[in-house]
This record gives structure tokens, sequence and C-alpha cells, in this order.
């Protein structure tokens, strides 16, 4: 049966039978996957830049004339928590609205959200409008995480999502890296002026957010949510496009597909469905996700949040010179998922989220003996903290997908939404409450007490990964958790069994 129109909500009961999901799978690697690469992955370099320089421009934007009569404690606790608090929020709202409208025009949506709040964030004039801002600028970010990681998931062939999912994630990192370096070169005086150079950071943000709107406006709706939402002509065109593209690159006929599947096309899903497909029909994964993001909230807070009073509190290293330091901890924390990512399409999600938040979680029970005996020095304590992060990294960076490719595709914007504004709100909330006082303290037993329940954490959430993790690499997204709108769907299994 044919989809309706463009623009038509289809009608109650209509059905199509569809190839596109085997269709997309089957592609081989192509210009058209980097696009998709370049114009959704970006921006977790912009929100690694953002979130790094506002926490190294903090003591800047406090002194006297720098234009706004803010407190440092202000800008990395207030301000911070209207950050997480947006993040939170928008993943929630935009999530929704990404399941019902559509990935293609939300991810839009949010960039544009981002970049304004970003714009105006650098015209601040007075302390209640930068904290908006702020909250905003949040905001943004957290719809974009629902909206970018549903496309990802959904465009990229499943023998390469693991991998590709893994790095666009850690590639946060080298935004944190160059928003190390760029707060270095705009606090300098001799450069820019002490009210203009903070401002000039957030404007960085603005230009590169332009380019990359340029790249994503030709990055399309997912034919996955075409075929559902009634625009099932639009998603057999676009991918008929993408096959002829593929074929005069690679200069090779395409295998024909054989596996269909018939879905019950439908305009939107409500709250209460999500809410009882992912709590009650897959309580297992649910467990699952909470316990990857949970856990890595935490380890992640446990050493981030006391960094740099610990390396000047125990180790007397200069505050000018703590950002060199984060930027190496940075480049551990994207080298992690960059080599670590193939594996786990090749040797398995169980075995690698396992490992990998086991291994982060044992390192840094490790770093905390060595710290406790007092073997450590500024450079070997960072050695150890790129030691752990770089298993940790590509831990964090697997909850992203894990979520995002274990619940049907009906509900997985909504669903990544839900599991990282849990893992947000604990690390942007509980995690500063708990590890900031522990890690300033200068008592070395409080700090050794943040490493310990970050590491517990950790290795707890690995125990979980190693019972409950879905074995999903190479898999259909469809043949892991089955559309809500297919016709006759087979009974559902939170077996992390591959088939046959």
């Amino acid at each position: 049966m044919a989809a309706p129109a463009a623009g038509s909500v289809p009608a109650a009961g209509a059905t199509i039978t569809t190839d596109v999901p085997a269709r997309l799978d089957r592609l081989p690697w192509s210009r058209w996957h980097w696009l998709i690469v370049i114009g959704l992955g970006t921006v977790w370099i912009l929100d690694g830049l953002e979130v790094t320089t506002v926490g190294n421009i903090a003591g800047r934007i406090a002194e006297d004339g720098s234009g706004l009569s803010v407190s440092a404690a202000q800008i990395t606790g207030l301000a911070a928590a209207l950050y997480v608090a947006g993040a939170c929020s928008g993943a929630l709202f935009f999530g929704w609205l990404t399941d019902r409208f559509g990935r293609k025009k939300l991810f839009m949506v949010t960039l544009a959200v981002y970049l304004s709040a970003t714009a105006m964030t650098a015209l601040s004039f007075q302390p209640w409008w930068f904290f908006t801002f702020r909250f905003l600028t949040g905001f943004g970010i957290g719809g974009e995480y629902a909206a970018i990681n549903s496309a990802i998931d959904e465009l990229i062939p499943s023998r390469y999502r693991g991998r590709v999912d893994l790095i666009i994630n850690g590639s946060y990192w080298l935004g944190a890296i160059g928003g190390s370096l760029l707060s270095i070169v705009a606090l300098n005086t001799h450069i820019f002026p002490k009210d203009v150079g903070w401002r000039l950071t957030f404007a960085l943000g603005v230009v590169l957010g332009l380019v990359i709107i340029l790249v994503r406006r030709h990055v399309p709706e997912s034919p996955r949510w075409q075929f559902i939402h009634g625009h099932g002509d639009e998603a057999n065109e676009l991918v008929d496009s993408v096959e002829k593209d593929v074929e005069r690159e690679k200069h090779e006929r395409l295998p024909k597909v054989t596996q269909k599947m018939t879905i019950h096309q439908r305009a939107g899903i409500g709250f209460g469905i999500i809410a009882r497909t992912v709590f009650t029909r897959y309580p297992r994964r649910a467990v699952l996700g909470l316990s990857l993001f949970v856990g890595q909230a935490f380890l992640y807070n446990a050493i981030t949040f006391g960094f740099g009073n610990i390396l000047t509190t125990f180790f007397g290293v200069s505050t000018g010179d703590t950002g060199y330091y984060f930027a190496v901890i940075a480049a551990g924390n994207f080298i992690g998922p960059l080599l670590l990512g193939p594996l786990f399409d090749t040797v398995g999600r169980r075995i690698m989220i396992s490992s990998t938040y086991i291994l982060s979680g044992l390192l840094l029970f490790g770093t905390a003996y060595l710290f406790h005996r007092g073997s450590l020095d500024a450079t070997t304590m960072t050695a150890c903290w790129c030691a752990v992060l770089f298993f940790a990294s590509a831990g964090a960076s697997s909850a992203y997908l894990t979520v995002s490719e274990i619940f049907p595709m009906e509900t997985r914007a909504m669903a990544i939404a839900f599991f990282y504004a849990v893992g947000t709100a604990a690390g942007g909330i509980s995690g500063p409450l708990v590890f900031s006082d522990l890690t300033k303290s200068g008592v070395v037993s409080d700090t050794v007490t943040a490493f310990v329940i970050g590491a517990s954490l950790m290795c707890a959430a690995g125990l979980v990964a190693a019972f409950l993790a879905i074995n999903a690499e190479r898999r259909s997204l469809e043949d892991i958790a089955t559309p809500l709108s297919q016709a006759s769907p087979p009974s559902d299994s939170e077996s992390a069994t591959t088939p046959a």
C-alpha cells in the first residue's frame, strides 16, 4: 500500500511494506556517511568547547573590569547548575518532539537555540542575563543529544554503528582541548581587553555553529522515521538516491535485499506508551541504561570536579597551568573511543561495555590507593587519570550508543533524552554536591573517598552490563527491538543472545 503524500497524516490502520532498513544496513561506507558524521557529530566538539571554556574563564569574568558583576562561585555553581538544568529540560522536551516531528527538523531547531543563546551570552551585561542564557544554551545542547544520536543510529549501517557512535560522542573531548587552549589566548590581556576576551570565546562558538549549519542542512531526514510516520514514498526516494550515489562512487551494483517488514503508520506516540514500553516491556534494558549513565556520571565527577583543586592543593601546580594538564586528560578521553570503538562492532557490545566500565573503575581504585600512599606527583597523577579515562570515555560513549539502539524506533529519541537527563542530573547536581567539597577540603582521605565512590559505581555498572547488555553488534535496529508499529510483531525478548 502506498504511503500518504508528504505532509499528510496517515490514516488509522494504514500499512506499508518496506525494505528500507535492510537497504540502509547493507550500504558500504561512502561519502554520504561522512556527510552525516560531519554534519551531526561536530556539535559534540561545540559542547566540549562550551563547557571547558566557561570553566576556564570563570575567574576572569569574576574580576573587576570584566563588564559583568558576578563571582567565580556563581559561575561555577549557579551558572553550571542552570546549564545542567537546561540540558536535562531540553533533552526531554526536544526528545519528545524529535520522535513526533522528525530528526531533521529538530536537529536544526536545537542547533539554532544553542547558537542564539550562546550569542546572547556573549552580550551579557547583567548577571540575570548571563544566567538566563546559560540555561537556554544548555536547553539547546540537551536537545541535540536526543535528536543527533537517534539520527546517527538510524542512518549508519549496522556493522559500523558502534564505532561511529562512540567516536562521535567522544569528540566532545576535542572541543575540551580546544576550549582549554582557546581560554589561554582569550584571557591574555596583552591581546584582548579584560571585558572583551571572554566574550570572544562565546562568539567563536557561534561562528563554528554557523559553519555546522551549512553542512547540516544537507543531512537528510531519517528514512526509518519517515516510513513509520506516513512518508514512505519520501523514504524510498531518499534511499534510491543514496544507492545511486554509492554505486557511482564504488563503481559496482549493490546486492538486492530480501528482508521486508510491514508497518502500521502513525502520527505519533504518547508519553504513556513510551513509558510502558521502556519500563514494562523492557525493564532489564531500562536498568542497564540507568546503571551505565549514573555510573559514568559519578566517575567523571569524581575526577573532573576536583582535578584543578587536587593539582593545586596537593601538588603545588599553579592555577594558570592546570589548563595544560586538563588538555592532556582530554586527549586521553578522545583516544579511548577512537581506538576501542571498532572493538564494539567486532568483539561485541557486552564484553566491551562491561570491560571498559570495570577496567576504568579498577584503575581509579588503584589511583586512589597510590594517591593515599603519597606515591604520585602532578605528572603521574595526570597519567593515572589518562589511563582511567581512556577506558571510561569509551564506556561513557557506549552508554549513549546502548540506549539509542535497544529500544523501539518510535521511542528512541525520548529514551535517549530520559537516560541522558537522569545521568546528567546525577552528574551535574549530585556530583558537585558530593565531590566538590570532598576534593577541595585539602584532606587526602576525602579525595580518596571521592575516587572510591566513582570507582565503585563504575564497577557496579560494568557488572550490570555483563549480565544485561544486549549483543547488538552488526544487527539491525529493528532486530534488536521490534518497532511498536510493526504489524504482527514477534514476541520480544530481552535476551542478550545474538540470533543465528
